[in-house]
């Protein structure tokens, strides 16, 4: 037989435990609720930040031309990478030379054809006149340039 101060002491744990599941359960629920809500927002943090990236780098390739130019306000202009290179080549020319013929300077260009950087408004409207000449043309504007490095011209 069991002395009472030993039963009394399983009654009170037994007691003490089943108080203590009641309080803790609802905390329970309560940090599962909270687990899960900020899950949720990590998520949604995370498709902001792509959405973020995504506008940064659709910004960096078109840039906002509608700034005071006298080009913007007839029409907007954008810029493609891809197309400087293909427009460079077309007409057999260094970077260094398009860049002359741009009045930029042979590292902008090569920028501008990576996609690293963008040219400016101003810029634009340099490289868009440069799209109706030929070969010829530029090989002559190349040669009446004050500085003389025309005459360097690679040949196609």
């Amino acid at each position: 037989m069991s002395n009472i101060g030993t039963v009394l002491r399983e009654e009170i744990a037994r007691l003490s435990r089943r108080t203590i599941r009641g309080e803790v359960g609802g905390t329970k629920k309560a940090t599962a609720q909270h687990r899960r809500d900020i899950a949720a927002l990590k998520r949604k943090v995370a498709q902001l930040e792509r959405q973020v990236a995504a506008l940064v780098r659709r910004t960096l390739t078109r840039p906002d031309t509608s700034a005071s130019s006298p080009a913007a306000a007839g029409k907007r202009m954008r810029f493609v990478a891809k197309g400087l290179r293909s427009q460079r080549n077309r007409l057999g020319l260094s970077a260094a030379e398009f860049g002359q013929l741009a009045g930029v300077s042979a590292q902008s260009i090569y920028n501008w054809e990576r996609g690293s950087a963008v040219p400016r408004a101003e810029q634009l409207t340099r490289l868009a006149a440069l799209r109706a000449i030929g070969k010829r043309e530029a090989g002559a504007r190349l040669k009446s340039l004050p500085s003389g490095k025309g005459a360097k011209r690679r040949k196609a």
